[in-house]
């Protein structure tokens, strides 16, 4: 079968399009016929080498931590799903990804993939809108009525945040480039500003790779008792004890149960999923040089 690996780690001209052996699921697992994978800023991070601690893989190493595909052939000891079923999921960090014809994917990561989209564009969801659920709701505990400043908001998690943060109540004031601003108008912001500035809010969530000092200004829009969830995990998030406001960091974790809910809003039309552009998978590492070089236009779907 076809894939895209890595043999050494480095810029996105080790991604390598080849031939290798399709794999064979093992006890509680099941192989998958890729529909699309999805690129994310930690697959760039992985490939070039500064996530070995966190995330150990080997090499060689497919990436794509984003699944949609078709189950065509299940392990000993799966249950619940069959062969045919079209699922979506997110696949362990540290094993091979989906940038490939097939995949072999642990059966309990798997969620039924929405119906009212493309299962090519579901690889958008699991990742992005998972990252967006656990920090707004595991983390940060939003209710209704709170306010909630998304920095980064024009990016796919801060898509889904600002949607979410609105179907939960909150009052949403969305952080982003003027470049990316209808964008999350149209996710339903409140307010949408170039700079994090307006405050006090409840709860600050951090998307953007910001420098350690505008990270901890962050703090000072927070009332007392507030919390700031920060996903750039290589930066500590700051809290200030003495206002009670706490600094949460955020690693994302698989959740079929969550991915599921998430899907269930999909198809009542209460999130939508949104892919700016849709790539064959031997352009891949084109993908990655675009993320290297800042110009990603948006989420991007890699299509199998």
């Amino acid at each position: 079968m076809k894939a895209i690996r890595f043999h050494e780690y480095g810029d996105p001209a080790v991604l390598r399009h080849e031939d290798i052996d399709q794999p064979v699921p093992g006890t509680g697992q099941v192989l998958l016929r890729v529909a699309a994978t999805s690129f994310n800023g930690v697959d760039g991070n992985i490939r070039a080498g500064f996530m070995r601690g966190p995330i150990p893989v080997t090499l060689p190493h497919t990436p794509g931590i984003d699944v949609s595909g078709t189950v065509v052939e299940l392990g000993a000891g799966v249950t619940g799903l069959e062969i045919g079923d079209r699922v979506v999921g997110f696949l362990p960090m540290t094993g091979a990804g989906a940038a490939a014809e097939y995949v072999v994917a642990p059966a309990g990561i798997l969620a039924p993939a929405p119906t009212g989209i493309d299962l090519a564009d579901a690889a958008a969801l699991p990742t992005a809108g998972l990252t967006a659920w656990q920090a707004l709701f595991d983390h940060a505990k939003l209710t209704s009525g709170q306010r909630v400043l998304i920095n980064g908001a024009g990016g796919a998690v801060g898509g889904h945040a600002v949607q979410l943060a609105k179907n939960a109540g909150a009052y949403v004031i969305a952080v982003t480039s003027a470049r990316t601003a209808d964008r999350a108008r149209a996710a339903g912001a409140d307010e949408v500003t170039e700079h994090a500035t307006t405050g006090p809010v409840d709860v600050v969530l951090n998307l953007a790779p910001v420098q350690p000092d505008r990270l901890a200004a962050l703090l000072d829009l927070i009332r007392p008792g507030g919390v700031l969830v920060n996903t750039t995990v290589w930066m500590p998030a700051p809290s200030d004890e003495q206002r009670g406001v706490r600094g949460i960091d955020l690693f994302v974790r698989s959740d079929a149960g969550r991915l599921s809910h998430l899907v269930s809003l999909v198809d009542s039309g209460q999130l939508r999923v949104e892919v700016a552009q849709r790539v064959p998978l031997a352009e891949l590492p084109a993908v990655h040089a675009q993320a290297a070089a800042g110009t990603l236009p948006g989420k991007t779907v890699i299509v199998v």
